[in-house]
């Protein structure tokens, strides 16, 4: 019997998020002013205000999201556990509680990633869609012909494809055709983990390499491998890998049940992994972090 804890990524932000624990939290609030001093900016400010369209920009709610996780974690006083593992930008939120990375780093990586992510599509270019009711094979094959592809695969009948606006629709169209029971777009500002993220992959490549990543005090379950990666080179080539293809979120909650995990905990805000896990597997206990 084993433990993991589990970190959220885009979408599941909202302004106020971490509000009081600012207010409340000795240690919540050092990691909120950290990353205000990591960013040169308060984003703080952000995060607790608004508006919402501010904090929803892709290289605002990167960031925001990894620091309300972090200050959530720290602010419970809970060991880490024998594994950690994250959704897309959860990802760097593990590795930053496991000690692999520096917070300060984290916060400056994923303000890159989002600004890398914006430039390598701008606004109204892009489209991600959730697609619900299909496996996901369907799916992939079907964004194989339309020229996008699978970001996502979250857990049975759900997936999120991503890509230039014109093949997410296309695709669209071909998998309401196929059965899907439904096609929603989603409300990012740049497509994620697509072909056409293959500017800010090379400049995630060139932004890991200028930053020290330590092995992690905890087993890091990688979108990538659906595995444990604790190798720092390895870890730098899986996060920038990530920014081209899918989060393997389903595969790597059957691999938690594989490793003998029987509990996880969602630390961050929203509650969106627990039910993905829920959705997968009824041999994972989940529970959400209140602090």
């Amino acid at each position: 019997m084993s433990s993991i804890f589990i970190f959220p990524g885009q979408g599941a932000q909202v302004v106020g998020m971490g509000a009081e624990l600012y207010k409340n939290n000795a240690a919540a609030r050092a990691v909120f002013d950290a990353v205000d001093d990591a960013l040169g900016e308060k984003l703080s400010n952000i995060i607790f205000n608004g508006p919402m369209e501010e904090l929803t920009l892709t290289h605002n709610v990167q960031p925001a999201i990894m620091a309300t996780s972090v200050a959530m974690y720290r602010a419970s006083g809970l060991s880490l556990p024998e594994y950690v593992a994250g959704h897309s930008l959860g990802e760097y939120t593990a590795l930053t509680v496991a000690g692999a990375i520096d917070l300060a780093d984290a916060a400056r990586l994923l303000r890159a990633r989002g600004n890398a992510m914006q430039t390598a599509v701008p606004v109204g270019r892009g489209l991600t869609s959730v697609v619900l009711g299909l496996d996901a094979d369907i799916v992939r094959e079907i964004c194989n012909e339309s020229g996008c592809d699978m970001a996502n695969d979250n857990c049975p009948g759900q997936v999120v494809i991503s890509g230039l606006k014109d093949a997410v629709e296309l695709a669209s169209e071909k998998l309401k055709s196929a059965g899907a029971r439904r096609v929603m777009p989603l409300a990012l500002s740049a497509p994620v983990h697509c072909r056409v993220q293959e500017p800010a992959m090379a400049t995630m490549r060139q932004e890991l390499e200028s930053i020290e990543i330590k092995t992690p005090n905890a087993k890091w379950i990688s979108n990538k491998t659906c595995d444990i990666i604790t190798n720092p080179s390895e870890i730098k080539d899986a996060l920038a890998y990530q920014m081209t293809h899918g989060v393997r979120w389903r595969e790597s909650v059957l691999e938690m049940v594989n490793l003998g995990i029987t509990d996880a905990t969602e630390i961050g805000p929203g509650n969106v992994l627990s039910g993905l896990i829920s959705r997968t597997t009824d041999k994972i206990k989940v529970q959400k972090l209140e602090v």
